[in-house]
């Protein structure tokens, strides 16, 4: 496991389990949002995120940490693995809003500089149409550009850290 891609809802613990991981396996972590998002919460020229993107999975080791989206095509078929957190919507949204208090006003560490947290219901329309919208369109780049990359479920907290020991 040399190049992970980790997807999952919003406040599915994307961001937590790449760190730990990265931590564990020496690797570098790409958080797609402090990459995509520019001050203000601007989109970013499209051309020039993907060539970042481009740019910073081209080395044997990182994990791409957030839904591939506009890179699919690039960070996918270049993953070894994909780790799929399939958490509860409840539990997400939960999570979501948690760290929205708790970052309010400031920039999280796994967000661009620039983009501050601010109250939204945006956390909960996301989370609850997950399963809807989000989860076959992942499937579809999955079938699309990693047809054959091993794709490892984490259902709940236990799992994930069951295979965070494993990978101790």
């Amino acid at each position: 496991m040399r190049r992970v891609v980790i997807v999952g809802c919003s406040g599915s613990g994307k961001s937590h389990l790449s760190t730990a991981l990265a931590r564990r396996l020496g690797l570098r972590v790409i958080h797609a949002d402090k990459v995509f998002w520019k001050p203000g919460w601007t989109d970013p020229d499209n051309e020039a995120y993907r060539y970042e993107i481009e740019r910073l999975t081209l080395d044997d080791g990182w994990i791409f940490d957030g839904i591939p989206g506009r890179v699919a095509d690039i960070v996918l078929p270049r993953a070894d693995t994909v780790i799929w957190l399939d958490q509860p919507t409840m539990l997400c949204a939960i999570r979501a809003y948690g760290r929205m208090f708790r970052y309010f006003g400031r920039t999280r560490p796994d967000m661009a500089e620039g983009c501050p947290e601010r109250f939204s219901l945006r956390p909960w329309q996301y989370a609850s149409s997950f399963n809807t919208v989000m989860r076959p369109r992942i499937e579809g780049w999955l079938y699309a550009y990693a047809p054959k990359t091993p794709v490892i479920r984490l259902k709940g907290d236990r799992q994930v850290a069951m295979f965070l020991s494993q990978k101790a």
